[in-house]
């Protein structure tokens, strides 16, 4: 069986990306995809150390055209976001449109754009008084965070929360939701074409179908994750 060949991009301690992995064992022979090789803007990146664990390529990407290269050295078909902090370069959007996806930790369109990740997303959703956020994975495009949404999943925010307690909860829907839609996206099952007609999954309570053929576990596995 032909895979698909995956680049996963990442600034931090790679902590999607061990869930990614991890979801493929558990796999096996019935995923989609394998992770080829993981890119980081930054050269001690816990990310690059998680890949060469696995006998993974670690690459350092520390200019635009090196992502380029990188993923063109690697034979690369689908390019997967996880807590990649810089812009990615147009030509490489423009060449991997459909193909390259992104995990926020908020309900898109709320709490995205230029200058809001990580910290500063659970920041202003607990600033904004809101009381349910969420995860969004979302193809990418030219604009921070304004790709066309593939999945979302609601998370609440508790009486108490500050933002390290949201951002652990939402983490764990994250590990949970984005391992699968990769997985779905690198066999076919999701098309950045299906997405524009409307035929994604959205919200907890309607049926993944896109995911259920992979994992009919899906929400069981949130509602876990989230102590329900």
């Amino acid at each position: 069986m032909t895979r698909t060949r995956i680049a996963v991009l990442a600034s931090g301690g790679g902590t999607n990306l061990q869930a990614i992995l991890d979801h493929f064992e558990r796999l096996g022979d019935r995923r989609s995809g394998d992770v080829i090789v993981v890119a980081s803007d930054r050269p001690g990146a816990g990310a690059l150390a998680r890949a060469r664990a696995r006998g993974i390529a670690a690459e350092v990407v520390a200019a635009s055209a090196d992502v380029d290269r990188v993923l063109d050295a690697h034979d690369i078909e689908l390019v997967v976001l996880a807590g990649y902090l810089r812009h990615v370069p147009d030509p490489v959007v423009h060449r991997y449109a459909g193909h390259i996806v992104n995990v926020h930790p908020a309900l898109l369109p709320a709490f995205g754009g230029p200058g809001l990740y990580g910290a500063r997303v659970h920041d202003a959703v607990l600033a904004a008084g809101v009381a349910v956020t969420g995860v969004t994975v979302h193809f990418v495009d030219e604009e921070y965070d304004r790709g066309t949404i593939i999945a979302q999943w609601p998370v609440p925010v508790l009486t108490g929360d500050d933002g390290e307690t949201l951002a652990a909860r939402v983490l764990r829907v994250e590990h949970i939701l984005y391992p699968r839609v990769v997985n779905a996206v690198a066999g076919g099952k999701i098309t950045l074409a299906a997405c524009q007609r409307g035929e994604r999954p959205t919200a907890a309570g309607v049926e993944f179908t896109m995911l259920s053929r992979e994992d009919d576990c899906l929400a069981e596995d949130i509602d876990r994750a989230l102590g329900c």
